[in-house]
């Protein structure tokens, strides 16, 4: 080796360190060698990511400098022998996220992506009477002991009971007319002539009901008149309907309270109708599966209406064996099957009426129930039902 090599960088080969300096050679190989240079050939160590400066962190940014024989504080340090080594500033050393490394096999990540949760089963949902139950008892249950109560002290109060029911159930129909589809039945004639055929029918019977249902309807068409001519045979048609629908059915009501035995007839009608309609209610919420008319109330189910007839043909027998003079078991059971249809007929056509308005009830009136027409739906078609079929069993007197 001659002199001119002194003080010159290492070129490509082997460099082993002599008295005088670096002296090229051959590069060993074997064991000697890995055990006399393993500090000089030893792999660099990896360094770990450091986030970027800033914030909490910046005390422990000296773990991301170099580390190792040739650096102290980050910065590199002349070697015992020969000149420095330049190669260090050439090329940047590889970081860690340059180069994604496979995580050892066992190893388990630090933050691991969180697994997308399962789709859970939905709970089962319980099934709801869908009003307030407890307030819907209280208000039946007030209105019956008004009713009894009256019917039986003195039948003219009881009169008047029905005479107000039949006010109050055509203000709610004649108002929901008119909010939703703009029909202006006039209210005032209905009212007066409502429960004018109330008290004639109590006072003189079907003939005098049927005068006073005549007259009712003249007075519509003529208070109808007084105004404007547009929209006058809708008007007058509703108010022809309301007319029958309301006061003339609830009439029958009354003619049945003038035979002898007509508070215990009257109160057969309630009682019918009443458990016609907790059988349906009772037996088609818990087992109802098939709908009965979907398109007009789509709550009502098929075992519901066999849940009517059970219930009000039991109820029927019993209140014509004890309740009514002369009256016999079976006729009962006839008497019970003609309630439950005529009741649910009732239930569906005030459905129809309210599904073409738009409406879930017709008034608010009673917590619970609705208005006073929610009550009368299946009471007013099945009144004339229950009104014949004792005439018919039983007699007039």
């Amino acid at each position: 080796m001659n002199d001119s090599s002194w003080g010159a960088p290492p070129q490509a080969g082997y460099w082993e360190p002599t008295d005088r300096g670096f002296a090229r050679g051959a590069a060993p190989a074997g064991p000697a060698y890995d055990a006399q240079h393993a500090q000089q050939t030893r792999p660099m160590p990896i360094v770990p990511d450091v986030p970027e400066h800033g914030g909490d962190q910046d005390d422990d940014r000296g773990a991301a400098r170099l580390s190792g024989p040739l650096f102290r504080d980050g910065q590199p340090q002349p070697q015992p022998y020969g000149p420095p080594r330049t190669d260090l500033y050439d090329a940047p050393q590889p970081r860690p996220h340059d180069t994604p490394q496979a995580p050892p096999s066992g190893a388990v990540p630090q933050n691991p992506e969180p697994m997308p949760d399962a789709p859970q089963p939905a709970p089962p949902q319980k099934k709801s009477a869908g009003r307030d139950l407890g307030a819907a008892i209280g208000v039946g249950v007030g209105l019956g002991a008004v009713i009894v109560a009256s019917l039986f002290i003195v039948k003219a109060v009881f009169v008047g009971v029905i005479a107000v029911a039949v006010v109050v159930g055509l203000w709610e129909l004649t108002k929901r007319l008119q909010e939703r589809k703009g029909i202006k039945a006039p209210l005032v004639p209905l009212a007066v002539g409502g429960a004018a055929m109330v008290v004639a029918g109590y006072a003189r019977g079907p003939e005098a009901a049927w005068v006073a249902m005549a007259l009712t309807a003249l007075a519509v068409l003529v208070w109808r008149m007084t105004e404007p001519p547009e929209n006058y045979l809708k008007d007058v048609t509703a108010g022809v309907f309301a007319a029958f629908y309301v006061p003339f059915l609830a009439t029958f009501v009354a003619l049945m309270l003038t035979a002898d035995d007509g508070p215990f007839r009257v109160l057969t009608f309630l009682l019918l109708t009443v458990v016609s309609d907790t059988g349906a209610y009772a037996v088609g919420w818990r087992f109802g599966r098939k709908k009965l008319a979907p398109r007009i109330s789509p709550g009502k189910t098929r075992e519901g209406l066999l849940g009517a007839v059970a219930f009000a043909m039991a109820a029927g027998a019993l209140c014509l064996e004890f309740l009514i003079d002369g009256g016999a078991w079976w006729q009962g059971l006839l008497l019970g099957l003609a309630v439950a249809a005529s009741a649910t007929l009732g239930d569906l056509g005030e459905s129809m009426i309210k599904r073409d308005l738009g409406i879930k009830d017709m008034g608010s009136l009673l917590p619970g129930h609705g208005g006073i027409m929610d009550r009368l739906d299946s009471l007013l078609p099945t009144a004339p039902v229950v009104w014949l079929l004792l005439v018919v069993f039983v007699g007039t007197s």
